[in-house]
Formats: C-alpha cells, structure tokens, sequence
C-alpha cells in the first residue's frame, strides 16, 4: 500500500524528488514550449506539411535515447548518464535556434529527442533507485507533478517569445534550463550512488529498428494528399508493430520485460492501456493550432488554455495517488479522458460561438482529458512494476519510456494523418471534430485492456 506524504517527505526525500522529476520537467517543457512556437515557426521558415513531424522525430529520438538507458548507466553510471543527456539535450536546442528552415530544425528535435528520452527513463530508474517500494506510487506522482509545473513555465516562454517575433530565443531558454539543471544535479544525485551491476545489458537493436520504422511510415503517411499512401502508411506501420510483437515473444533480448507484447497477460494489458491513453492525450498537440486557427487566440493565451490538460493531469495524480483501487482508477479515468475528448470534438470546431461559451468549455474538456490520464498514471507505473518478472525490473523502468515514446509517436502521427485527409488548412473545423472524435476511443479501449488487473 502507497505510503502517505508525510511519511514520504519525512525520510527527507525533497533532493531525491528534485533529480527524480527533473529530467521530466526538461522534457516537459520542451513539449509544451515548442507545441506553443510551432504555429509561429510555420509562419516563419515553413513546414506546415511537417507540422506533425516536429513532435514525431522528437519523440522517436527519445525512443531510441530510452531504450538505449539501462544499458549506458551500467557503462557510465546515473550522473555522467545526466551529464550527457543534458548535453545532447542542450546541442538540440541550439540547431534549432539557429534554424534556417523545417528541415534543420528537424534534426535539432532529433537530437533533442535523444537527450530526452535518456532523461525521461532516468527519471523511471531513480523510482526504483532512490526509493522503497511502499513510495513507488508518490514518486509516480511527483514525475506526474513535475510534467504540471513544467505547463506553468512552458507556454508562458513559448508564448511570450512567439508574441514578439522570437521564438528562436525560446530554443535558448532551454539551453539555459539544462545547465540549471545540470547544476542540480550535481549538488542532489548522491555521492555514493553506484553503478548498476553487472555487465552491460545489450540493446535490442532489431527491434527498436522496428519500432522506429513503423512510426516513421505511419508519419510518412500522414504527409499523403492520397487516401491509398495514408492507408498505407497505416498498414505498413500495424505490420511493423506485429513483427514487433512476435520478436518480443520470440527473442531473449528484448524491449520489454517477458510477456509485455502480450495482451492476455497482466504486464501486456497494462503497456497497451499506456499506449493508448497516450495515443487519446497526444491530440493535444493541435490543440494551440486550433485555438490559434478557428478561435482567434493569442500563441500565450493559446499555450496556456492547452495546459489545462497537464494541469488536470496533474492535479489528479496528487488528489488519487493514495487511492487503494487502482483497478476502478483504471475504469473511471479512461472514461473521463473520452468525455474531455468528445467535447472537443463538438466545442473546437464552433468558431462562431461566443468566448464566455466556448473557452469555459473547451477548458473543461482539457481538464477532463488529462484529470483522467492522472487518475490513473501512478498506479499504472507502480502496476508495472511489480508485474514486472524478477530480473528485469531494471527493462521494466526503460521499457516506461519506451512505451510513452511508442504512445506520443503513433499518437502525434496519427493525428498528423487524419488532419491531413481531413485538409487541416482549408477545412480545419472539420479536421479538428474528426480528430478529437476519433481519438476518444482509445481511452474506451484501455478500460478493456486492464481487465485483468487485480
């Protein structure tokens, strides 16, 4: 059972909490800082097509970047394994500062990604490292909290610099924050933290391959003016997913720990329901375009009404962290992710609708979208941990990131496919009731996935 926070603050954990949700905020707000930019860097060097791109490149780097942790902190350990994440981390950024067009600033969020995905799954890794396992649940949420702080700063820099013609400098800005928190790092991480015994774990090359060219084909797709390149990007991505899976079985090196591709399985429900809760809250990527688009708002007021979807996610992992039934979390909080996401899908396209009516409600459903994820993010990380098999609980703390990697890219793609058969710049309205539509049955789904779930 999740001990309180009392308990959990009273063993003096506040340094550990600071390393533990750092590399998450980083992460975090990035997201939220370029998701704000993005529509002013369109309008300045171009991509429009590539809209979709900017998130999926990042988050498939950060695939690779978390995939690749547990194996490079038994070479170098946790704190050069910082160090080098944030410098990757920082060098991103400044490419995409200095970007002349899409395509360079592209490889800037590649790189980005790397450094990203390293921290995120370090952030998973100090969970099981710094913590017992009765305080799994509250570091959880603190992760889950730290993502909600990350809202406050993220659309406030974004938008503050796309209001006055800059958002190059918003890429500075995050060079600053890694050496802010390279310099937390080195006064928290404890001195005499080791490094992870044992031999280098290999890395399933194959397999991430896999992963990586079923999101790139899905993205590919997205970009298609042919209905038949959409579909087929589609098809060639759920075949990659499905050799994925049979690999996964198959194969004694792997992603994730034995039994995670299998849905019967308690482990293989848990990551599908992560996946698809993460697919369902991706759309929110579009939201500040949409908002921009349809409703008239500035890139900050913008950035600020989509940060009600982390607010709510994290405001709810506090409230239900100390919950005893994850199992109904896991019923309710899906549930209310579809609801957030149906009245989107009524509320965004209605441009012609007065703010007093629109904004209130478009607010509520971003609330609801992320209340729900929060809910029941905690348990679920806590969950797959103890349904991990003994032996690879250290592949069950990457194997997260990889999962919220695999969630953002096929969710970020996915909606760059369906805003783009739909016609995103000629018909946005109706991109956006398709979108949000379509991506409210993926939380339904996930209610199904956990049914084995004690």
């Amino acid at each position: 059972m999740a001990q309180g926070w009392g308990e959990f603050l009273r063993r003096g954990n506040l340094a550990r909490c600071a390393v533990t949700g750092g590399g998450m905020m980083m992460h975090a707000v990035n997201v939220f800082i370029v998701t704000t930019i993005l529509p002013s860097i369109v309008r300045d060097i171009g991509g429009l097509r590539y809209f979709a791109w900017s998130t999926t490149l990042y988050v498939v780097a950060s695939l690779l970047g978390g995939a690749n942790c547990a194996s490079l902190m038994r070479r170098i350990g946790y704190r050069n394994g910082y160090r080098l994440a944030l410098a990757t981390f920082a060098v991103g950024g400044l490419i995409c500062a200095f970007a002349p067009a899409m395509g360079v600033l592209l490889a800037g969020r590649f790189i980005q990604g790397l450094g990203a995905g390293t921290l995120s799954a370090l952030s998973f890794s100090m969970v099981r490292i710094l913590f017992p396992q009765p305080l799994w649940t509250r570091a959880f949420t603190v992760i889950s909290m730290a993502w909600g702080i990350a809202t406050l700063g993220g659309p406030a820099v974004g938008g503050i610099f796309a209001e006055h013609d800059a958002w190059r400098a918003a890429f500075w800005s995050l060079a600053v924050l890694s050496v802010a928190m390279w310099m937390l790092v080195e006064r928290a991480l404890p001195r005499d933290l080791a490094k992870p015994s044992g031999p280098a774990l290999p890395v399933a090359m194959v397999s991430l391959a896999i992963l990586v060219g079923s999101a790139l084909c899905i993205s590919a797709g997205s970009m298609a003016t042919q209905p038949w390149l959409n579909l087929l990007g589609v098809a060639l991505a759920a075949g990659g997913l499905a050799l994925f899976a049979r690999r996964e079985a198959r194969e004694k090196i792997r992603v994730l720990p034995f039994g995670g591709c299998d849905p019967r399985s308690v482990l293989g429900g848990l990551y599908l329901a992560m996946l698809l809760l993460l697919i369902g809250v991706n759309s929110e990527i579009f939201v500040a375009y949409f908002l921009q688009k349809l409703h008239g708002m500035t890139p900050l007021h913008s950035g600020y009404i989509s940060a009600m979807m982390a607010g709510g996610w994290s405001a709810c992992s506090l409230f239900f962290s100390g919950r005893a039934s994850p199992r109904a979390l896991l019923r309710v909080g899906p549930l209310m992710m579809a609801g957030g996401l149906l009245l989107l899908a009524v509320v965004m396209p209605q441009s012609d609708w007065p703010d007093a009516l629109a904004v209130p409600l478009m607010i509520l459903a971003l609330f609801a979208m992320g209340g729900g994820m929060g809910m029941c993010w905690p348990h679920i990380g806590a969950a797959v941990f103890n349904a991990a098999p003994d032996g690879e609980r250290d592949l069950a703390s990457a194997s997260i990131t990889a999962i919220m990697m695999i969630g953002n890219a096929f969710g970020s793609a996915t909606g760059g496919m369906v805003t783009n058969m739909v016609g995103i710049a000629t018909h946005t309205g109706p991109a956006a009731a398709w979108l949000f539509g379509l991506f409210a049955l993926a939380p339904v789904a996930a209610v199904y996935a956990t049914r084995r779930l004690q």
